[in-house]
């Protein structure tokens, strides 16, 4: 059964298999994870970690371009099959290409419906925080992503061409 839980230093082996598994070079959306970010010691894992659990607390400043947001991991057990993250306001950037909600699932998770079944819990906790409504993006040709989204309520908005590439940008009301 999977959990939705705060990110855990404890599950650096699953998470970094998860990684190779998506490929080197690949961006898995709701992470958090930044160019900068040393995870392959268990040292500078544990204190990515520790900054994903910081950037939720809204009494501490974030570095410059980035929003206060709230990451879960998708886990069964001490597997780590994904993430998701609430962006609790939007920035410029976010308001055109990124929303408020990213998320992404190791490539073997795939097809278990974990992306509708966590954007659904994440949906709640927006609520708790107070909003009144979500965006959300993803490319246009990223059928998975559009299902997730249309599935949890998602009304397309547009499709524009964005500093990341064209983006189909849907709202979710809360």
């Amino acid at each position: 059964m999977p959990e939705l839980i705060t990110p855990t230093p404890r599950l650096h082996a699953s998470w970094l298999s998860a990684q190779e598994e998506a490929g080197p070079d690949a961006h898995l959306d709701g992470g958090g994870l930044g160019s900068e970010d040393d995870v392959d010691t268990a040292e500078g894992f544990a204190a990515w970690v520790e900054r994903l659990r910081g950037y939720g607390d809204r009494t501490v400043p974030v570095e410059q371009g980035r929003v206060h947001a709230s990451y879960w991991w998708i886990t069964e057990g001490d597997t780590y099959l994904g993430a998701i993250d609430l962006r609790h306001y939007l920035n410029g950037f976010l308001l055109d290409a990124g929303g408020h909600i990213g998320y992404s699932v190791r490539p073997s998770a795939r097809r278990r419906g974990l992306a509708t079944w966590a954007l659904t819990g994440v949906l709640h906790e927006a609520r708790v925080l107070g909003m009144d409504r979500v965006l959300l993006t993803c490319d246009p040709d990223n059928t998975a992503s559009v299902r997730t989204i249309e599935r949890n309520g998602g009304v397309l908005e547009d499709v524009r061409d964005t500093l990341i590439g064209p983006k189909r940008r849907y709202w979710i009301d809360l």
